[in-house]
């Protein structure tokens, strides 16, 4: 290891002064695969100054020998991150070990740079005034790929926004997107999830923790955080969380924010698809993620529109976990993980940084457009890990959604039945007994909220299970601690199909459309699909899966811009889109669809006040009710795909 150093380079354009300081500089051995080299050099600390004059820590890795740098100009991996970008030691390795300058920058705010952070929306200009330094550089040819997951995958997003020259692909994973519409606004309601995230980050890597005592106090605030979420909803300077308050006043912002207008601009690909930048972009999510509907929408949204090739890959994987086949209580088979994610991505980076003559649009993963994990063809048995083995496999696609998919309605009915075809009874009048049987009411006590067991979650550490599970309590359940399925509840609404004759694959966008009514002006309506596995030697009580689940708040039921209240006893449609999905529900299975107006902590809780977003000091029961009938009917409406061999 080497003394530290400082040296300076000229700037880029002449306009930002960058200076490097506190330069780290170590060898590591690699393996380089194109000529042999097995060094890697690193200069650390760089800090490189924005067009304001803020100064962001970065590292860079390249290629060495003998202790010494290689001249000569080399494409660039850039990662720009809020989570330490010390963190990014072995890519930097990795890729630099591979003939590339790898470069991991913290970003605004964050760790080691100066500023303050705001979520996202400066990233778009840092990551721009980063580019251009990169270019200027003597190591660099000035072509740019980026690599990241979730924050990192949205700073990914805010540079092909911004805009950059030099930026050539981004690999966007499970990348943070179209805020307004999902994934942190669902629906209008919040995903809790980002409490959660601030909760613990705001103790870590932010400004406030570079102070000891303020780290403590933080450090305190997120050990206990479960007991705040009784304390909903969050107020300005009444909690720890004041210690930091640029992340104390996104929070309340974000939770008071239920529109979907120019509060959630940044990186709302949705709506703005023609900011984005005509590069190649290779979109990567799992069914059980967090962002999920939003890389879809994304997909959709540039694919055709860019000239430049779009890629898609789902697979079963939750958030971040494309090398892992097990998510929750199932398993997805050895093939369901990329076994080598980053060797992965280095194909699609030598193809359009190097100009490679691969696999890409030759061969698997990279042979289509589209590519998805179509799980549920496992043998449903217990394995030795003590997991369902739901199973599953690969299929190539030209497209997304699929061309040949047929939509079919199954509707909600009497009895809490599930079937084709629409309800034959008549809607009664609202007076009428409940025993007409074409409306189901349910008490929905916002004390006593459902509890969230499984999903698309992420930052959900300790207060939220990610990904595949049954729907029964117990102790991994911090807010339903006993052995009872969530169907115990009364304001769980189940309605399921009878057992399937054959074998019935769904893959593609899900949405549930209900006729209801309440006695509260604003409150939610929840659905969860779940593919009810029978009774078995291993599950004798059987196992409910979830598959996908969605929440839509009434406020928002006709605009995601503007709010309507209800009026008491009027019926109103409301559509829930639950994420998206790739599942065979086999011979014997049924399918369930479970409908509740609560899904804590995965989403906040309505108070049925009508009282603005986060500001609430009330709380009151509402008596929820789902219309049935031939007039009003609700259900649920499934991708359905015919068979087709595997991949």
């Amino acid at each position: 290891m080497r003394a530290f150093a400082e040296r300076r380079f000229q700037g880029q354009r002449s306009i930002l002064p960058f200076v490097f300081m506190c330069s780290l500089i170590f060898n590591t051995a690699a393996t380089f695969a194109q000529d042999g080299t097995t060094e890697v050099h690193a200069e650390v600390g760089l800090m490189v100054s924005m067009r304001d004059g803020v100064k962001l820590a970065t590292d860079v890795y390249r290629p060495s020998k003998d202790g010494q740098p290689l001249s000569g100009r080399f494409p660039i991996i850039l990662t720009r991150t809020p989570y330490d970008r010390a963190g990014s030691q072995s890519l930097g390795q990795y890729y630099a070990a591979r003939g590339y300058v790898f470069v991991a920058q913290d970003t605004r705010g964050r760790y080691g740079s100066e500023g303050t952070w705001h979520w996202m929306t400066d990233d778009g200009p840092d990551g721009a005034d980063t580019a251009e330094w990169i270019a200027a550089q003597p190591w660099s040819n000035g072509r740019i790929g980026m690599i990241g997951t979730s924050y990192v995958g949205g700073t990914q997003h805010a540079l092909a926004i911004e805009g950059s020259p030099h930026l050539r692909t981004v690999i966007p994973v499970d990348a943070v997107c179209n805020m307004g519409y999902a994934s942190m606004r669902n629906g209008g309601a919040f995903e809790m999830r980002f409490w959660n995230w601030i909760m613990m980050h705001a103790a870590k890597g932010s400004r406030a923790a570079r102070n000891d005592e303020a780290k403590s106090i933080l450090e305190q605030l997120s050990v206990g955080r479960k007991e705040y979420l009784n304390l909903l909803p969050l107020r300005p300077g009444m909690t720890p969380l004041k210690l930091a308050p640029e992340y104390e006043d996104w929070l309340i912002q974000a939770m008071r924010h239920g529109a979907n207008d120019g509060y959630w601009d940044q990186n709302n690909i949705i709506d703005f698809p023609e900011r984005y930048q005509d590069i190649p972009v290779y979109f990567v999510g799992g069914w059980y993620d967090s962002w999920a509907s939003n890389t879809t929408a994304s997909f959709q949204k540039l694919n055709g529109r860019l000239k430049s090739p779009v890629y898609l890959i789902m697979g079963p994987w939750i958030h971040g976990a494309q090398g892992s086949s097990e998510h929750g209580q199932v398993s997805f088979g050895a093939d369901a993980a990329i076994s080598d994610p980053l060797a992965w991505r280095l194909e699609w980076y030598d193809r359009w940084l190097k100009d490679a003559d691969n696999s890409v649009g030759k061969a698997a993963p990279f042979r289509t457009p589209v590519r998805i994990f179509v799980m549920g063809t496992g043998d449903g048995r217990r394995n030795e890990k003590g997991l369902l083995n739901h199973g599953g496999y690969w299929r190539d696609e030209q497209e997304w959604p699929l061309a040949r998919t047929q939509y079919v309605k199954w509707y909600l009915k009497p009895g809490g039945v599930l079937s084709p075809g629409a309800p034959s009874v008549a809607s009664p009048q609202l007076a009428a007994p409940q025993s007409a049987l074409s409306a189901t009411q349910f008490v929905f006590d916002p004390r006593n909220p459902v509890p969230t067991i499984g999903g698309n979650i992420s930052s959900g550490t300790d207060i939220m299970l990610q990904g595949a599970w049954d729907q029964k309590g117990g102790p991994h359940v911090w807010n339903w601690q006993q052995p009872i399925p969530l169907s115990a509840r009364n304001d769980v609404v189940v309605f399921q199909s009878e057992p399937l004759t054959e074998d019935l694959e769904v893959t593609g966008e899900l949405s549930v459309q209900l006729q209801i009514s309440s006695t509260a002006p604003d409150t939610d309506f929840t659905a969860k699909l779940i593919d009810e596995y029978p009774a078995s030697e291993d599950y004798p009580a059987g196992f409910s899966l979830n598959i996908g689940d969605g929440i839509q708040r009434t406020r928002f039921r006709k605009s995601l811009k503007d709010e309507q209240f209800l009026e008491p006893g009027e019926i109103a449609s409301v559509t829930i889109r639950l994420y998206p999905t790739s599942n065979v529900f086999r011979k014997g299975h049924r399918i369930r669809l479970d409908i509740s107006s609560s899904n804590f902590p995965r989403f906040d809780v309505n108070p049925n006040t009508g009282e603005p977003l986060n500001e609430n000091r009330r709380i009151q029961t509402a008596i929820n009710t789902i219309h049935h009938s031939a007039s009003h009917s609700s259900f649920i409406t499934l991708p359905v795909i015919h068979s087709k061999s595997g991949n």
